[in-house]
C-alpha cells in the first residue's frame, strides 16, 4: 500500500511517498505520507514506513526495509509550528528519520524518530534506534536497544544490550577484521537488490 497521509491539528501538510527507480514495494507492505524512498530499496511484507506523524522519513539508495520493520516518528509540527527536537539534520536538511545508503534494517526492527542511521550500517532483528544517531559503517546486533544516544562510525552495539548513556555508546567496541559480522551487510544487500529486481520484472 502506497498513499498519502491525512491533515491533522499537528501535520497540516497532505504528502505522497516518492519512489526512486528500481525500488520494490511489497503489496502487504504499507509506505504513507511524507517518505522518500532512494533507488533499489527492497521493502518486504508487513513492513511500515509511516510519514503522517513525524515528516519526512528518507531512505537512500540501495537500502533494504525487511520483514515487520517499523520507521515512524514522533510529530515535528504542532499547530503549524515546528517542533525542533524531533527533528534531525543531514547534510543541512532536516528530517524526522534519515536512513542512509546502504543499509540494511533486518526483521522487526524499529526505527523510531527522531533517528538518523548513516550509511553501510546493518540494524539487526528486532533491534531499537530511538532519539540516536548512528554512523557509518556499524552494526546494531539482534534485540540491541539505542536510545538518545550518539554512536561513532565502525561500532557494534552487542545483541540484547540496552545503550542508553552517552558513556555507554562511546565505549562501544570497534567493528575489527576478526569481528564475526563485519561482512553481515554486504550479503544482505546482495540479496535485497536482487529480490527487488527480481520482484519487479515479475510483475
Amino acid at each position: 500500500m502506497i498513499e498519502k497521509n491525512v491533515k491533522t491539528d499537528f501535520c497540516q501538510n497532505v504528502s505522497e511517498p516518492v519512489i526512486g527507480e528500481g525500488t520494490y514495494v511489497h503489496t502487504l507492505a504499507a509506505v504513507i505520507g511524507s517518505v522518500v524512498l532512494g533507488k533499489n530499496v527492497m521493502v518486504s511484507p508487513m513492513a511500515s514506513v509511516r510519514g503522517d506523524e513525524g515528516q519526512p522519513l528518507h531512505v537512500g539508495d540501495d537500502s533494504n526495509i525487511q520483514d515487520g520493520v517499523i520507521i515512524h516518528a514522533l510529530e515535528t509540527e504542532l499547530d503549524g509550528k515546528p517542533v525542533e527536537k524531533n527533528r534531525v539534520e543531514v547534510d543541512g536538511k532536516k528530517y524526522a528519520v534519515y536512513v542512509g545508503c546502504r543499509v540494511s534494517l533486518a526483521h522487526q526492527a524499529h526505527i523510531h524518530g527522531p533517528a538518523v542511521i548513516m550509511d553501510d550500517t546493518f540494524v539487526g532483528m528486532r533491534a531499537l534506534v530511538f532519539r540516536s544517531f548512528v554512523g557509518k559503517n556499524c552494526v546494531i546486533e539482534p534485540g540491541a536497544m539505542v536510545i538518545g544516544v550518539r554512536v561513532a562510525d565502525g561500532r557494534y552495539v552487542p545483541g540484547g544490550s540496552v545503550v542508553k548513556t552517552q558513556a555507554d555508546a562511546d565505549a562501544l567496541p570497534a567493528i575489527t577484521a576478526d569481528y564475526p559480522m563485519r561482512e553481515m551487510n554486504k550479503g544482505v544487500l546482495h540479496v535485497n537488490k536482487a529480490l527487488a529486481r527480481g520482484y519487479l520484472a515479475a510483475r
